[in-house]
């Protein structure tokens, strides 16, 4: 069969973009953090606790993330007129409100369009790099620890954090430098490591990550609001846990190096520190039962299920049948690709497990070994794997969609996969196979157009993939 011009129909087409944007919306952070943030007079409530706003002389709001603007923009809408001061970290490019995205399909060659960043009063917003950390990044670390300083019992500090709060983070320990945590973040994506994996590294090369942010901000009470981008939401995970106890260890930091061949590799620097740390030369991170956690209280305001489930009852109202999977999708992406073009091949060949229209929805985050020289993120990569699993198999689509608005070093959310994607390739000259085996699915699914592009969303709550099949 001809390959068409699309891939895939523009009724068909809007039916995705009305999904993700139901997913998307439903994870505003600002709006997140109104739901769990609320102001009576003078008593604050978080979720089921309460404060007396009377009882602290003042009102820090810190933090780090991807959300970080939008969250922050929340807390001075309630507490405004309580607070003095504070630093959050975010990313290049995510100081806009919140709702200012756009979800549509295009060839990501465009800038979306610039927005005025948010003004936070006595709150500064600082942007730095991610995922790899730079100098901006240094400097709002140093902006957060400045005013967690010679605090008291007598102030409240409000930490905000959010998914990329670890590279945006960058606090190095004593003896290590800026560029030391560079190249091994470097390392260790290129390596294939999961967020868990880098992150008890990073906690035990840091002053603030692993707990040691609460360490800091003892004895002042602390609540920390969490927008979460790690499957499952394991608090001591989401950006690197800064103000929960720790559970990993030093020898878990250098068992992760042995694991991906990189205690050769790795700075010289963080492989004496890590060492010394098992030896008992190094004080652990603060564990379980630390007093400074005894000021403390965190809530998760957002997560992936959320979006998930917003997806599901968008696609239900759109006429589908639909079923979130799990939310606890990991692993390399050509793998999991294949994993969820096997669930539409059998859509098409037995209408299960749901009967077409069918809409299954899978929530997580997967990781890219990177071999080639290419470029793109782990959702277009996995959109092209699964572009080449169901090459020839007829409507279906699979999505996957990077909730933050930016997949890897690009300028593009995720990918559009169907059953023409790889022979829409190879009219117009491009060798799907090969471009894979590059990691250069974003040249690739730019040329058709099939890039989902958002700008920056305001969110962070890991990836989504939908998987969608129609009636023949």
């Amino acid at each position: 069969m001809d390959s068409p011009v699309e891939t895939l129909n523009p009724c068909r087409r809007q039916q995705l973009i009305e999904i993700m944007t139901a997913a998307l919306r439903a994870v505003d952070p600002a709006e997140a953090v109104r739901r769990h943030l609320q102001r009576q007079g003078d008593i604050l409530q978080v979720g089921g606790a309460h404060y007396d706003l009377r009882r602290f002389r003042r009102v820090i709001v810190v933090g780090g993330g991807k959300a970080g603007a939008p969250m922050a923009a929340a807390v001075m809408e309630i507490l405004g007129d309580c607070v003095a001061g504070g630093a959050v970290v975010v990313k290049y490019g995510h100081t806009a409100p919140s709702g200012t995205w756009r979800v549509r399909f295009g060839h990501g060659d465009g800038v979306p369009a610039s927005q005025e960043p948010l003004s936070l009063g006595p709150v500064e917003l600082i942007e730095a790099g991610h995922p790899i950390p730079d100098a901006a990044g240094l400097k709002g670390a140093q902006r957060v620890l400045s005013w967690l300083r010679n605090l008291s019992a007598e102030d409240l500090v409000i930490c905000l954090i959010s998914g990329g709060g670890s590279a945006l983070l960058p606090a190095p320990a004593e003896g290590l430098h800026l560029e030391d945590k560079q190249a091994l973040t470097e390392m260790l994506l290129r390596a294939g490591a999961t967020i868990n994996e880098i992150n008890a590294v990073r906690k035990h090369c840091s002053l603030l990550k692993g707990g040691q942010l609460a360490r800091q901000a003892a004895p002042a009470t602390l609540i920390t609001l969490v927008l979460s981008d790690v499957v499952g939401s394991p608090l001591d995970v989401i950006a690197s846990g800064p103000t929960v106890p720790d559970l990993s260890t030093f020898a878990d930091a250098y068992a992760v190096l042995e694991r991906y061949g990189l205690v050769e590799q790795a700075p010289a620097s963080i492989v004496a520190r890590l060492r010394q740390g098992m030896a008992g030369a190094l004080a652990e991170t603060p564990k379980p039962g630390d007093p400074c956690f005894k000021r403390v209280q965190t809530v998760v305001v957002g997560d992936n299920r959320i979006a998930a489930q917003a997806a599901a009852e968008c696609a239900r109202q759109l006429g589908f049948s639909t079923q979130v999977l799990t939310t606890f999708i990991e692993g390399e992406a050509r793998e999991v690709a294949r994993v969820c073009a096997a669930l539409l091949k059998e859509e098409v060949q037995t209408d299960a497990p749901l009967p077409r229209p069918a809409c299954l929805i899978l929530g997580g985050e997967t990781t890219v070994t990177v071999r080639g020289h290419g470029r793109g993120g782990r959702n277009q990569e996995l959109a092209l794997a699964a572009a080449l699993a169901l090459d020839g198999w007829p409507d279906v689509a699979i999505i996957s969609l990077g909730t933050d608005g930016t997949d890897g070093p690009t300028n593009a959310a995720g990918a559009l996969a169907t059953g023409w994607t790889v022979r829409a390739g190879k009219a117009i000259g491009l060798d799907a196979a090969a471009m894979l085996s590059d990691n250069d699915a974003y040249r690739f699914f730019s040329a058709l157009g099939d890039l989902i592009i958002t700008g920056p969303t305001g969110t962070n709550v890991n990836d989504l993939i939908l998987g969608l099949a129609w009636p023949g």
